[in-house]
């Protein structure tokens, strides 16, 4: 567990990330998608964060434990990484639609909308984003480059959104499911909210 200080004034929050990998979780080589999920949420949000990592294998009972017991401890938001591809060994998403309590499908068509504007195989993806209770489970790819990417979407060259990033829906819905307030650094991510749910600054 990783605690990361940030805003004083922010509602802290605590968030699961899981990364899925036979090899990585048997020692066989480094796991690089736990390190690249808190990189980028430690830049992205304001908000205090205890962070709950998990390493472990592609093995559909073991995923889906270990994302209910993450919910179980709190987690407003789970971000898992790996598995979500056609093979036989990818069941991620299977694992996850098995915790579900509501499918959230616009994440896993918004994902590969951006992933395409890179490579032609991002419609092999197959992530899935659910609400379990009062969290917000998201699957995301492999690499963490293409995790960056779909989190923030696209930007032009002069700096402006060209195709909005997958987290700028994330903070209003975990509103929506009654969790805490979630606050960006605008330059990293910046949250969309309609104005009548935007809290006013303290």
């Amino acid at each position: 567990m990783t605690d990361h200080p940030s805003s004083a004034s922010a509602d802290p929050v605590r968030i699961g990330i899981v990364s899925i990998s036979d090899r990585a979780s048997s020692g066989v080589y480094e796991d690089k998608g736990l390190p690249a999920l808190q990189d980028w949420l430690t830049r992205a949000l304001k908000n205090p964060i205890t962070f709950e990592p998990r390493l472990i294998p592609d093995e559909t009972e073991r995923i889906s434990a270990t994302l209910v017991e993450l919910v179980d401890a709190g987690c407003s938001l789970v971000l898992t990484t790996g598995g979500t591809g056609p093979a036989l060994r990818d069941v991620t998403p299977e694992a996850t639609l098995a915790v579900a309590h509501k499918e959230m499908p616009g994440f896993g068509e918004q994902m590969r909308q951006i992933s395409l504007a890179f490579v032609p195989t991002a419609i092999l993806s197959r992530q899935v984003a659910v609400v379990r209770g009062q969290s917000l489970i998201i699957n995301l790819p492999g690499q963490p480059k293409a995790i960056a990417e779909t989190l923030e979407g696209l930007k032009n060259a002069d700096g402006t959104q060209r195709i909005n990033g997958i987290f700028a829906a994330v903070p209003y819905c975990i509103d929506l499911i009654g969790g805490p307030y979630l606050e960006t650094n605008d330059e990293v991510c910046k949250a969309f909210r309609p104005k009548s749910a935007v809290r006013p600054v303290r």
